[in-house]
């Protein structure tokens, strides 16, 4: 069985709809997969019910932003198999509008410096729940301002150091605020491409309580791939892969299942809850001796 626990659909900043991301993914060999919008919960149950006509199983998910208060930094907490999602609903508002208005800054700006229209980038956002950088490159590309999404017009709008930056980091939820959401829902917090962050953060996330790291995605080089999975079995804790697919909006050439979670450790995941519970109760067993 081959499981892909980090796709994107058009209800955030991928390019597919959930019924033809899940038909991809049947043509790919691919049985199982999880749905990570972010801050958006909304393709769950549409994508259970797909999945079902195609033979493909579709765990609930949600890719929930943060912000590290300690250095600002972005940090995505992948969250798997919420017994309360409506729990995360209040976040995922917080954070959605924390990313609209970070858009509105961006869509200004890169309106300045070309001869693009908000509303176009409305239109080319459309399907999603919020704007996000891949639409405002969409509306420079149509308009014939480049040819393509991440070349220079991306590295001199977006990239940092560049001199004609318009990009604004928008201020999430504390990481340790979410982690704590996603435990109160009843769900698994997972550390999304952990090689993106600086040195020591991974170790700084175990102590917030994450439950487990993406070991196997793009962002992470064979070496540091290695390294996570390592780790997480040295901890105890659970290690998933994913291609972090967003169709026509990814960075490089990846489609679904080109990474993914190995059999023992997607049982792990389905698992772990109960496995969790069995430890809780011989735990306060043990103590009322």
């Amino acid at each position: 069985m081959s499981a892909d626990l980090h796709c994107h659909t058009k209800l955030s900043d991928g390019s597919l709809g959930i019924d033809d991301l899940i038909i991809l993914a049947k043509k790919q060999g691919i049985n199982t997969i999880s749905i990570t919008d972010h801050n958006c919960q909304a393709g769950n149950i549409r994508g259970e019910l797909i999945g079902k006509r195609h033979d493909v199983k579709v765990i609930p998910g949600v890719e929930l932003s943060s912000t590290d208060e300690e250095t600002g930094e972005e940090v995505d907490i992948l969250c798997y198999l919420a017994d309360s999602p409506a729990r995360l609903e209040g976040l995922c508002r917080r954070n959605m509008l924390a990313c609209k208005k970070a858009s509105q800054f961006m869509i200004l700006a890169a309106s300045k410096k070309y001869n693009i229209t908000p509303e176009l980038i409305v239109k080319c956002a459309t399907g999603s729940t919020n704007i996000y950088i891949c639409h405002i490159m969409r509306a420079l590309v149509e308009s014939g301002f480049s040819t393509e999404f991440y070349g220079d017009v991306y590295k001199e709008l977006f990239e940092k150091g560049s001199a004609n930056s318009v990009y604004y980091q928008a201020k999430y939820a504390d990481t340790k605020e979410v982690i704590d959401a996603i435990h109160e829902s009843g769900g698994i917090a997972i550390l999304a491409h952990p090689g993106r962050y600086s040195d020591g953060f991974v170790e700084k996330m175990l102590a917030a309580g994450i439950d487990g790291l993406e070991a196997w995605c793009p962002e992470n080089t064979k070496e540091q791939s290695e390294k996570f999975a390592k780790l997480a079995k040295q901890k105890k804790l659970l290690a998933i892969g994913g291609s972090n697919f967003h169709g026509m909006y990814n960075k490089e050439t990846i489609s679904i299942g080109n990474f993914a979670t190995p059999d023992k450790q997607l049982d792990e995941l389905m698992s772990y809850k109960a496995r969790q519970k069995r430890l809780r109760k011989k735990a306060e067993q043990e103590t009322e001796k």
